[in-house]
Formats: structure tokens, C-alpha cells, sequence
């Protein structure tokens, strides 16, 4: 693949804003600075990548040096920003906030670099979808902690050596398979970071239920975690969903039948799935009897986007079990059929409609 032909929009910053989307917008990001930890103590969750980020930090401090560069890959909302702030704090450095689409030139990194401070820790998201020059700058920046700026133009040109004080890059990605190996190596400390199980999810919620000072139960807990998708972004945004309906609808305090009917309005259903997810099951399974279907046909059926249907809906119904790539299109998996409450075609009554005819189950039930 050529580096420099790499999209520079995501499917799911173009999809519509989902209650169980793992994206962030700024008023989000706001509302999540309230809840984050402050440092790795507090930090739920990722515990090899806890452990291993400690030693590495503990040793920097030991030695009075600057931490090792550190790339953390995975999906949205599972962490990677808070822990770029968490290696800031444990390191008694400032951090800098940035994002691969907006360093297209490597001019705009050059200004960047030659402001840090010595030991600031440079936060970058996204790295993969920067630019193909400001990553060859970026090159000699973490290994040498220099820049070459060029001045002037054709035959004149010149390029004067700028030398930047010691930094910590934290580099951010939801797609490390887009990362060129020379940027990749050039990390002293590389995690991926899984995503969380129920009961982690549980400590989650109430941790920020305390913070945000709801009341809720341990049912009421686990409820919300369990349709969570396994990221605690969307944790807390379900939590923040249920507190609304439990201040208008009950007496504050959030149970698991008053999480149960908040997320039921919201369309979460009891796996997490939400409107478009279902919309592409109920699609594949009553139009085309549970596939093989193509990818733009099926996108057509949904009336979304081929990379919608792709990017934002497909991961987490294949992660779910639900939903199979073939090489001849998408199938339902018997778990799919049963959690629309329909019966598969070669299971059905003679003379059962081939999208099958059982009813409709109560997706949104505990």
C-alpha cells in the first residue's frame, strides 16, 4: 500500500453519532476529563499493560531520565488517551495534545517539536493518519532528538539542523497495521490494549457513578456494563443516559429494571447492539436468509454507507459472534438468529417463510 494514499477520514467520524459509538466528540472529551483516573493506581482494567508501563516509568524516574517513546494501539475508547496523561503525571512533566490529521506538512511537527520542553511528554492521536513527510521527520526526532528545517526553495535550499531537548512521545492508534515498521521501531515500549471484561466494566461504572454522585446498585451495575461493548467510553456515556432517566422516570437510583427501561428507549439492546447493528443483522436475515451477501448490497439494504456497514457495525457483530466474513460475502451466524428471535431457514416449518417466522424477542430485556 502506498503510505501516502492513506484515507484521511474514518468511516466512524462520518457514521451518525451513536449512543454505543466509541468516538469522543469535544464535549464528550470535557465531560471525560471529569471521570479519568489521575494515575495508574486508579486506572481499571489493562493490568500487563499497567504493570509493564509502571517498571518503565519507575525506571525512568530511578534513573533521572526521560521516559522511552510509547505506542498504545487498540480500539476507541478503551483508555489510550488517559493513560498518555497518566505517564505525563507519573513522570511530573507537562503533556502536549495533538492528532495525526492535523500535522499534514512537516512544517506543522517542526513547530510542534522545537516548543517542547525538556522531559514534556507529546501526546499524538491517530499517528497513523499523518502525513507521509512529517513521519520521516519524526524519524530523527525520537531517535536523535533533531530536525532538519529546510529553508528556501529549489536549487537554493537548505536544511538547518535544529536540536530539540529530551521528549516522550506517546503515539495513539486504533490501526497499528498502518504504522511503517521504522515508526513502529522507533518505540522503546509498544502495549495493546484489550478490550475490558464485565466485571471490569462493573468497577467502572461505579466508580464513575461516585464521582458523578448516582446512586446505584450493584444490579443496576452490572446491567449497564453488560451492554457496554467492552469500552469504558461507552460505559459512561450508557451511565450518564441512565442517570437522566432515573432522575425523570424513578427516584434517582439507578437499579437494573430502571437501567433495563432507560437503555430499552435508548435502543441498546441487552448485548450492546444498537439501531444500525440491528438494522444490518434484520437485513442480512429477512432479506437474504442469513447471506452470503455482499458487502454493497447489504450497505444498500441498511441505507448506509459500504463503509459504515464495514467500519462501524461489522467489528464488533463479527467480535459478538454474530455476523461472519466469507469469501463470498457476509453470513448470519445461529446466533444471530436467535438473538432477533428468528428461526433459520433450514430449521423452519414446511411452508415457513425463508426469513423465518419466529417473533420478534425482547431484544431489550435483562
Amino acid at each position: 500500500m502506498n503510505w501516502d494514499d492513506r484515507p484521511h477520514e474514518d468511516a466512524a467520524a462520518l457514521a451518525p453519532e451513536r449512543l454505543v459509538g466509541a468516538s469522543a466528540d469535544g464535549e464528550e472529551q470535557a465531560v471525560e476529563a471529569a471521570l479519568r483516573p489521575k494515575d495508574l493506581g486508579e486506572f481499571i482494567g489493562q493490568e500487563k499493560v499497567r504493570e509493564q508501563l509502571d517498571l518503565v516509568l519507575r525506571a525512568a524516574r530511578a534513573r533521572g531520565a526521560t521516559a522511552d517513546h510509547v505506542l498504545l494501539s487498540g480500539a476507541p475508547g478503551l483508555g489510550k488517551t488517559t493513560l498518555s496523561m497518566i505517564i505525563a503525571a507519573e513522570m511530573g512533566a507537562p503533556i502536549r495534545i495533538t492528532s495525526g490529521p492535523a500535522i499534514q506538512h512537516a512544517g506543522d511537527l517542526a513547530a510542534i517539536l522545537s516548543s517542547l520542553q525538556e522531559g514534556e511528554v507529546l501526546f499524538l492521536d491517530e499517528i497513523h493518519r499523518m502525513s507521509r513527510p512529517a513521519e520521516e521527520m519524526l524519524y530523527m526526532a525520537m531517535e536523535d532528538f533533531r530536525v532538519d528545517v529546510v529553508v528556501g526553495k529549489g536549487p537554493g535550499a537548505t536544511a538547518i539542523p535544529l536540536e530539540l531537548p529530551p521528549f516522550t512521545l506517546v503515539g495513539a492508534t486504533t490501526r497499528a497495521g498502518l504504522l511503517p515498521p521504522p515508526l513502529r521501531d522507533r518505540f522503546g515500549f509498544t502495549a495493546h490494549m484489550e478490550f475490558y471484561a464485565p466485571e471490569e466494566l462493573e468497577r467502572v461504572v461505579h466508580r464513575s457513578a461516585l464521582l458523578l454522585d448516582v446512586e446505584i446498585d450493584a444490579d443496576g451495575a452490572a446491567e449497564i456494563a453488560g451492554r457496554s461493548r467492552g469500552t469504558p467510553r461507552i460505559a459512561n456515556r450508557l451511565l450518564r443516559r441512565v442517570r437522566d432517566y432515573a432522575q425523570v422516570k424513578a427516584d434517582g437510583v439507578i437499579t437494573r429494571d430502571v437501567a433495563s427501561a432507560a437503555l430499552k428507549v435508548y435502543e441498546v439492546d441487552s448485548r450492546g447492539l444498537d439501531r444500525l447493528d440491528r438494522g444490518v443483522l434484520e437485513a442480512l436475515l429477512r432479506l437474504f436468509g442469513g447471506g452470503p451477501v455482499g458487502l454493497s448490497t447489504l450497505a444498500v439494504a441498511v441505507g448506509e454507507e459500504r463503509e459504515t456497514v464495514e467500519e462501524v457495525a461489522e467489528p464488533f457483530l463479527v467480535r459478538e459472534g454474530l455476523l461472519a466474513r466469507t469469501p463470498r460475502g457476509r453470513v448470519a451466524t445461529p446466533a444471530a438468529w436467535a438473538h432477533l428471535g428468528l428461526t433459520p431457514p433450514n430449521a423452519a416449518a414446511p411452508g415457513a417463510a425463508r426469513s423465518g417466522q419466529g417473533g420478534q424477542g425482547d431484544l431489550f430485556g435483562a
